[in-house]
């Protein structure tokens, strides 16, 4: 008899596209994953070796400078994965929230935004504890998002505008110590923590969301695509488009 619990040990044969969707916007369980995720691994390769990063980002549904949801992310200008980028700018990322949740932010416009990380409801010690609780939940679902990734030109408004959004996006709620204390004080101290530092030369990296494959803890897989109205559809190719 089959444990309807326990995950299979075959999983479902993925080498072709499966189970496509196709939609003007992101299924709801990858915006879920978006939102709530604290960091991304970011997939990069040059002609040989590839290489992975855990990195910090922002999903926005869209910028001034892109109508397709994008993800912010920043890196050093001699690092490896700048590197690889510059020379092949194919990415793959993987975003899951199966053991980390993303804390709310203590940006003055989180409220106004409806991308990463979700904005504090209240300030109450009992609110955030059953937030962390709720958040903290494992998820049943991972996602894989490929594209190409692209560095805005140094010193112009969208990389001026994508640090900015990129930084309040990383500033977070301090931890909540006993009874709540430690949150308060900060509070009334006006401070903040923030988990990215972002320097005068470090380059942006943005990535359009517009393809990818959902894969659940049964070992189920589900391609997705983002097609704006009135936009041709390309046929998909084992999770990914024809270029």
């Amino acid at each position: 008899m089959t444990d309807s619990v326990n995950p299979p040990l075959s999983y479902e044969a993925s080498a072709t596209t499966t189970h496509p969707h196709v939609a003007t916007t992101l299924p709801p369980e990858v915006i879920a994953c978006l939102k709530n995720s604290r960091f991304l691994h970011l997939a990069t390769c040059d002609d040989l070796t590839p290489h992975i990063s855990l990195m910090s980002y922002t999903y926005l549904p869209s910028t001034p400078f892109d109508p397709y949801p994008t993800i912010i992310m920043t890196t050093n200008p001699s690092s490896r994965k700048t590197n690889h980028l510059l020379t092949n700018p194919r990415v793959s990322l993987l975003v899951h929230d199966w053991v980390s949740h993303r804390p709310p932010t203590r940006a003055s416009n989180a409220g106004e935004r409806e991308g990463s990380p979700p904005p504090a409801a209240t300030r109450s010690s009992l609110a955030s504890l059953l937030l962390n609780l709720n958040t903290s939940a494992l998820s049943s679902i991972s996602t894989t998002i490929t594209g190409a990734a692209r560095f805005p030109e140094p010193g112009s408004d969208e990389e001026a505008w994508c640090k900015e959004r990129h930084l309040e996006n990383n500033t977070f709620e301090e931890e909540m110590g006993l009874f709540g204390q430690q949150q308060q004080q900060q509070q009334e101290l006006g401070q903040r923590r923030t988990s990215v530092s972002i320097d005068s030369d470090v380059r942006v990296v943005t990535v359009r969301v517009r393809e990818g494959r959902i894969a659940d803890w049964k070992g189920g897989v589900r391609d997705w695509v983002v097609v704006r109205e009135g936009e041709e559809q390309t046929p998909l190719v084992n999770g990914t488009l024809d270029a």
